[in-house]
């Protein structure tokens, strides 16, 4: 518990300046996430959702927090432009955990409300407050608790019923110091009735120091809305990325989520999905690519609380050298979710004898009348597809990078921002056909 107590302690001394330096609604949740870390603690591989993260690698370094909120000596205008030209209009940026927003900010309309979690559940708690949090309070999670406990500010966006956005919203999430730092920072989505939007959050680190973020977001998506919820993460080695992603939906809801993650550090995702209302539809899905000592997990749970309601889920992973990765998956289905239909399946490819995947795929039903698979597969290239190109004049390098994109394809074709699958196809071409550290990366102008 080593580990723990500089934390708790931590927080303990700088409690008040804590409060101080961020708004009442985040202020309101930190008692009880702070007991509930002196409790667990920081997760280990006992914990399911944990088991293939090796929790000791990130927190063998000392890492320092904003807790004052001191300004950094950088201009927003120079270092914030992103090459997925033609994305849309409405950027925004949170530097570390600080929310930067949009230097030059789009004038929205029609009630949309985007901008810093702090700023407004300050202006406008009505807005806010019967939300924030109500997806974590009954979370278990080291990880989510350590949020709870340190986060100041963070990424808000409300898009009224009825409201069709007309362009995606790019949220760019940058890390970037001259220490070894951790950010904490909360964020909340909510998507009204009859309501469309789509969103790319993207995670990038700048500089050689280690960086360990810690970002929690709980999305609400109300009846007959429709949102597609995209990540990218094209980050350094020395990168500690821990996204927890709680997804709610009501009834005739359709929600995609597709987590990319190109080049890391280490990453632990996790995402729950809630089908709350009858009717609703889910589709949950991600690509890795790994080589060096990299280490990739996602862990997932779908909860079918409903009835007629549909989930597919489907994770690719293409695992090189030495990297070490791990999928988890579980789909419940409670006792009055008749009519269920849920597929997960989760495929992965190891390129070297020293990659290593565990994958877990799980199902949990209490209901009778529904629909359900689940699987995995672990294996390498086809040898006979190599053979056959080969023999039709193809090099064997050539044959190896086709096989391969044209296993990551069917997740980068999901992305239906089209700027953004063309970038992404790029990308993803330009890892697997150059590998090691040299991923496609944003023009951040560091």
């Amino acid at each position: 518990m080593q580990k723990e107590l500089q934390y708790i302690n931590l927080f303990n001394e700088t409690r008040d300046i804590i409060c101080q330096n961020s708004s009442s609604l985040l202020n309101n949740i930190r008692q009880a996430e702070f007991e509930k870390f002196c409790c667990t603690g920081f997760p280990d591989n006992s914990d399911e959702k944990y088991q293939y993260t090796d929790m000791k690698k990130p927190l063998e370094h000392e890492y320092g927090l904003n807790i004052r909120r001191l300004q950094t000596d950088y201009d927003p205008q120079n270092i914030f432009c992103c090459d997925v030209s033609g994305i849309g209009n409405y950027n925004y940026l949170i530097v570390n955990d600080d929310f930067i927003g949009n230097p030059q900010p789009a004038i929205l309309s029609q009630g949309v409300i985007i901008g810093s979690i702090k700023t407004i559940s300050e202006q406008q708690p009505e807005l806010i407050a019967s939300y924030f949090a109500s997806l974590t309070a009954n979370k278990n999670d080291g990880i989510v608790a350590l949020n709870g406990m340190f986060a100041q500010d963070g990424f808000f966006m409300y898009i009224p019923d009825n409201v069709i956005f007309d362009k995606p919203i790019q949220l760019i999430n940058l890390m970037r110091a001259s220490a070894n730092l951790m950010a904490n920072s909360r964020n909340l989505i909510i998507i009204g009735k009859n309501a469309k939007a789509q969103m790319l959050v993207c995670e990038h680190t700048a500089g050689d120091v280690h960086y360990f973020a810690n970002r929690v977001t709980e999305i609400f998506v109300d009846e007959n809305a429709d949102f597609q919820y995209y990540t990218l993460e094209n980050s350094g080695l020395n990168f500690a990325n821990f996204s927890s992603v709680f997804i709610e939906q009501k009834d005739n809801s359709n929600v995609l989520t597709n987590l990319i993650t190109l080049h890391n550090g280490i990453t632990h995702n996790n995402t729950d999905i809630y089908l709350n209302g009858q009717q609703a539809r889910t589709t949950l899905c991600g690509l890795v690519t790994t080589d060096q000592n990299q280490s990739a997990n996602n862990s997932t749970a779908i909860f079918h609380n409903q009835t007629n309601c549909n989930s597919t889920e489907l994770f690719k992973y293409i695992l090189d050298e030495n990297s070490l990765c791990g999928f988890s998956g579980k789909i419940f289905v409670e006792k009055d979710a008749q009519k269920t239909s849920a597929f997960q399946t989760n495929r992965n490819i190891l390129l070297s004898q020293n990659a290593k995947m565990r994958t877990q795929p799980q199902l949990e039903i209490y209901a009778d009348d529904v629909r359900c698979s689940h699987g995995a597969t672990i294996g390498q290239l086809d040898n006979e597809a190599m053979f056959y190109m080969q023999q039709r004049g193809i090099s064997k390098n050539e044959a190896r990078l086709l096989l391969m994109y044209a296993f990551a394809a069917e997740i980068v074709d999901k992305i239906n921002i089209v700027n953004l699958r063309t970038r992404i196809k790029m990308m993803t071409e330009n890892r697997l056909r150059t590998g090691k550290s040299t991923a496609g990366k944003c023009a951040i102008c560091l």
